[in-house]
């Protein structure tokens, strides 16, 4: 085995990482890909541990805190992370934004298991990315809007929206459906219309752009909220048992 290899295993075996996911299901695949990609290895046992829940009947997020029809997600997300911590999640992680909304009946299921929060993540890397005093410029479901999860997380900073709300939620729907290349031209006008709006940074704030965040125009620093999560998974599972959650 190289020495790399025995510096990897001399940290021990990682931790497991229960992910409550198939909100939507290539964005779960995408974090477990980045998670693979972002964890040094020499050997399938140096590798990070997921017990992964693609769940892809959660109800619609959208529906119940857009259109205030349809049933409530919580009871369903409560029950994958019984699931999950049953089978031995050391830590949770959910990669999809505007699920965050359910973000506490998450951690009232989990108990001492703790929460990775991507929300509250990604709001402290934008925070350390931004190039001016000026707002957050989100890319992101008008959910997320609604209940201003990202608007808490970045506190005084604040946050910009798109103007044309509608057109992101089609966005989403149209990476849904598999159809990227309808999606791409709505971010980059997006990007541009925020930080010409004074953004000091934008956030990728709905896990379906993450599918495209490596190709879009942006003027000022992008940070991707599932960026933030795998480096928070990567570096739970890797530290030692006990050690403090980054979030």
């Amino acid at each position: 085995m190289s020495v790399h290899g025995d510096d990897v295993r001399a940290r021990g075996t990682p931790r497991t990482i229960g992910v409550l996911g198939g909100m939507g299901p290539e964005a779960t695949i995408l974090l477990m890909q980045r998670i693979l990609d972002a964890t040094p290895a020499a050997d399938d046992a140096d590798h990070i541990p997921l017990l992964v829940d693609s769940n892809t009947q959660v109800p619609s997020r959208i529906a119940h805190l857009i259109e205030g029809m349809g049933e409530d997600p919580a009871p369903v997300l409560e029950a994958m992370t019984r699931r999950l911590v049953a089978m031995g999640a050391a830590a949770l992680a959910m990669p999809c934004n505007t699920a965050h909304s359910y973000a506490g009946a998450v951690r009232r299921a989990a108990g001492d298991v703790p929460f990775l929060d991507m929300v509250a993540l990604t709001a402290a890397a934008a925070n350390e990315a931004a190039v001016t005093a000026g707002p957050v410029g989100l890319l992101a479901s008008r959910a997320v809007e609604k209940t201003a999860i990202f608007a808490d997380a970045c506190g005084t900073r604040g946050v910009i929206y798109p103007a044309d709300r509608d057109a992101m939620l089609s966005a989403i729907r149209a990476v849904k459906s598999g159809r990227r290349d309808a999606a791409r031209p709505v971010l980059d006008a997006a990007a541009a219309e925020l930080a010409a709006a004074g953004a000091a940074v934008l956030v990728v704030g709905c896990s379906e752009f993450s599918l495209l965040s490596r190709e879009i125009g942006a003027p000022v620093p992008l940070v991707d909220s599932l960026d933030s999560l795998t480096e928070a998974c990567v570096a739970f599972a890797r530290a030692p048992a006990g050690a403090t959650p980054v979030a």
